[in-house]
């Protein structure tokens, strides 16, 4: 029902401290990434959905591959540089003046110029105290005019970013076919995702190996199940196994956006015979952050017998545990599966279409304002000092994710609190199961 493809990707790359993580906040207009004058510091968020001139794109700021203490600075860079040829439209590769071209730079650059990709070279750093000459030096790599910039004070940026849409391949977001619900299949290294997908499609359509990370690409397999007709994206592992946890992550994240994207819903697949991990909950939250449809599968529940640990082995009780890691998608389906023995797998086929069809429901206006009415006798708003909070009208404004505008005499009353309380209530009296809801608060004239 979505867009089959995702919106194109330009990736950041450079070696430490050239800047990548200044410049990717400099673009998306906000901090998500935590910058500091020490190479290696870029942590969590290493992607944002950015826009220029009418073009849209994912940015990438592959300084969230963090070398090891023992590890070279180049093949830092060179893992870099191996993601972007994998997953990037346009390379965006940074130097730093202030510090000249350094052998680093030449061994970057070298590579680049084999790669049938375009690549913008910004020369970072030309502060009003420095000279546009200094950029000079960087012509001898051999990827045309390094644009000067300086992405802490914006200098210069809307000539970089004219050079890298003019790079973008053409994309626009169309509708897919309207009866066929696309799932990404999301999850960290080594939960079973390729697995799953064989399982549910029945035969090996990847190649699949008891190491993490050993998919080594990401096809669209489409399945039909009596009326049910899916597209399974299955998200890409690692074309290399990384020593670095980060690295790892890192891509695995970057995969998952790019599949969430394209996808009407998410099902997250966790391994039971292990904890609940941090990128576990942050895929969850792209899912949510995306406004997708989202199911929680745990896999590998055939082995949860022999599992030695504190971790809860009665399903009702990991239920709880689950929805307490992810209670922002309190929302969710929880599945118990086994991918290796096809455990459950019906049931998770029919919360697909559930949530599928839940992605688009409507409510009629008069049965909404009938809902909210009694919501608000509830649990009426708090009150300003001269006049009650009131809630006059609600419509639902759109489908995928469902989204209700609700007009009200003073929106700043309505705050998360009563958004959570609005949505619990709304889904009990209509459904909408496995789907995030968002809201639209208006002033009412």
């Amino acid at each position: 029902m979505k867009s089959p493809s995702s919106r194109p990707m330009v990736a950041i790359v450079g070696r430490p401290n050239v800047g990548k993580s200044t410049l990717f906040n400099r673009v998306i207009g906000r901090r998500s990434a935590v910058v500091d004058d020490r190479p290696g510091v870029t942590r969590d968020r290493n992607y944002a959905e950015a826009e220029w001139a009418g073009h849209p794109f994912l940015l990438i700021d592959t300084g969230g591959l963090v070398p090891e203490p023992e590890e070279e600075l180049i093949l830092t860079v060179k893992r870099q540089v191996e993601f972007a040829l994998e997953q990037a439209d346009v390379i965006l590769f940074m130097v730093d003046v202030q510090t000249a071209m350094t052998p680093d730079d030449q061994e970057i650059a070298s590579i680049l110029r084999r790669l049938e990709k375009p690549v913008v070279l910004a020369a970072n750093k030309i502060d009003e105290d420095r000279s546009l000459d200094d950029r000079l030096e960087f012509y001898k790599l051999g990827l045309g005019d390094p644009i000067p910039i300086s992405a802490l004070h914006g200098r210069n940026m809307g000539d970089l970013l004219d050079a890298v849409v003019a790079g973008l391949p053409p994309w626009e977001e169309e509708e897919g076919e309207q009866d066929v619900i696309s799932v990404a299949i999301v999850g960290r290294p080594n939960v079973g995702k390729s697995s799953l997908v064989n399982a549910l499609v029945g035969e090996e359509r990847s190649v699949v190996d008891a190491l993490p990370g050993t998919t080594r690409d990401a096809i669209d397999t489409d399945l039909v199940s009596g009326d049910l007709r899916l597209r399974l994206i299955d998200t890409a592992g690692l074309r290399r196994r990384s020593k670095v946890q980060e690295s790892i992550e890192f891509y695995s994240t970057i995969r998952a956006v790019r599949s969430i994207e394209r996808a009407d819903l998410a099902v997250l697949l966790l391994d039971a015979t292990g904890d609940i991990a941090r990128q576990d909950k942050r895929i969850g939250g792209i899912s949510e952050e995306y406004g997708k449809g989202l199911i929680i599968a745990v896999n590998k529940w055939d082995l949860v017998e022999a599992r030695g640990d504190d971790l809860p082995h009665d399903w009702k009780e990991y239920r709880a545990f689950v929805q307490e890691e992810f209670y922002f998608a309190r929302y969710a389906p929880i599945v118990f599966i086994s991918a290796l023995t096809g455990e459950r797998l019906d049931e998770l086929l029919h919360w697909i279409e559930r949530v599928g069809k839940e992605m688009y429901r409507t409510v009629k206006t008069s049965e909404l304002n009938r809902i909210i009415r009694a919501i608000e006798e509830r649990r009426p708003l708090s009150s300003g000092r001269r006049r009650a909070t009131k809630i006059y009208y609600a419509v639902q404004q759109a489908t995928a994710p469902p989204t209700f505008r609700i007009y009200c005499n003073d929106p700043k009353r309505v705050d998360d609190n009563y958004r959570r309380f609005l949505a619990k209530n709304i889904r009990e009296a209509f459904g909408f199961v496995g789907v995030p809801i968002r809201f639209q608060i208006r002033k009412s004239k």
